[in-house]
């Protein structure tokens, strides 16, 4: 159950994570991941939701067999499409609202604001087929991608657990490649978020929740060599990032770094911001289990956890209050750091407010109907 807690709590924080990071000038952009490692909320959510993939996966499948386990994560990767465009349709309008009120915001593209005015019904069409991938809705689309693969992958890692990690491996390889084939409105064709490249983040998140109990019962016996390891790994992307900040006068530095991992490409997911995410798994799952349970626990941690619970609900409306709160910090313009970080707060509170307020409302009654569907003959 701890581990349950801090999970929740972890997917809240990369929630509130992606929220303030899209809002250009805010103040608490300042303290988020990306400021101190060299992988940022984007991996946390892939990878936790990877893990809980793995997880419910195996209950639902030890339970009421493949089949089921197979027509459920069907049915919730229509939810998540469906959620895409919502959030995509729900976004657009907002933006044009606030345009329209003289609100400009640099949170996402104003276009999406023109078009949905313009067309709406080819603008929702351009998004469900992914032709449009709007910014911060973005990972929704690559999350569509990756649980409709999880339906033929997951049974064959179940079955054969290395050689499905020796194809992830090849496709994440190729993945630039692969990824511009894809046509869409983009002039180098493809996903933003390469399905290609995090696919391979995606599954080791499944694979960790598929045989958690026999990956650790065979990392164990290593956890103090792992720690030093995984410490190394973090450390070493923190430098990175520390030296892109401090810029000319940590070039030389920059320069021995970039001997080690060469370049570093988010979209395709690279190789060094890989290692690190999943060195930073290793620290929060062993060293750190016990810290994080204690902090899932308290106050501030028990929001975060229903911030994480919110699900799609809570996805949308950070997103929703990304884009809300970028256009009160840039009007009016040079707003003192204060005034900022009220925004700041006041989003971060509306996300907490709206999300447990969906689960004490709104969840219960969703379970409610999916069980009444669930027991209907087929």
């Amino acid at each position: 159950m701890n581990r349950l807690i801090a999970l929740d709590m972890l997917r809240g924080y990369a929630l509130v994570s992606i929220m303030v990071n899209h809002m250009p000038i805010s103040v608490m952009r300042g303290v988020t991941l990306p400021n101190f490692s060299i992988f940022d909320a984007s991996e946390l959510f892939v990878l936790l939701s990877g893990f809980l993939v793995g997880l419910v996966w195996r209950s639902v499948e030890a339970r009421d067999g493949r089949r089921t386990a197979q027509r459920r994560f069907a049915h919730r990767a229509f939810e998540v499409w469906r959620a895409m465009l919502i959030g995509a349709l729900l976004m657009a309008l907002l933006s044009a609202a606030l345009l329209a009120l003289d609100r400009p915001h640099t949170a996402i593209w104003n276009q999406y604001a023109a078009w949905v005015l313009e067309n709406p019904l080819g603008y929702l069409g351009t998004v469900a087929t992914f032709w449009v991938q709007p910014n911060i809705i973005d990972v929704l689309a690559l999350y569509v991608i990756l649980m409709v693969a999880a339906l033929a992958v997951v049974p064959l890692m179940v079955r054969w657990p290395w050689l499905v990690a020796v194809g992830s491996v090849l496709l994440w390889w190729h993945a630039p490649a692969l990824n511009a084939m894809i046509p869409n409105h983009r002039t180098q064709g493809g996903f933003l978020f390469n399905p290609f490249g995090w696919q391979m983040l995606f599954f080791t998140g499944v694979a960790m929740g598929l045989f958690r109990q026999r990956i650790m019962a065979a990392l164990w016996p290593w956890r103090h060599l792992l720690t030093v390891l995984a410490l190394g790994m973090f450390a070493f992307g923190s430098a990175i990032v520390i030296g892109a900040r401090i810029g000319e006068p940590a070039l030389a530095f920059r320069e021995a770094l970039k001997l080690v991992y060469g370049s570093i490409d988010k979209w395709s997911l690279d190789g060094t911001r890989y290692l690190a995410i999943v060195a930073a798994a290793w620290l929060v799952a062993a060293p750190l289990a016990r810290p994080m349970a204690w902090l899932a626990a308290t106050r501030p941690g028990v929001a975060l956890q229903q911030i994480g619970k919110g699900g799609l609900f809570a996805f949308v409306a950070c997103v929703l209050l990304s884009v809300l709160g970028d256009a009160f910090q840039m009007t009016p313009a040079e707003q003192p750091m204060g005034r900022r970080l009220l925004v700041d707060l006041w989003a971060c509170l509306a996300l907490w407010w709206v999300s447990a307020l969906w689960l004490d409302k709104g969840a219960p009654r969703l379970r409610a109907r999916k069980e009444r569907r669930a027991l209907r003959p087929r």
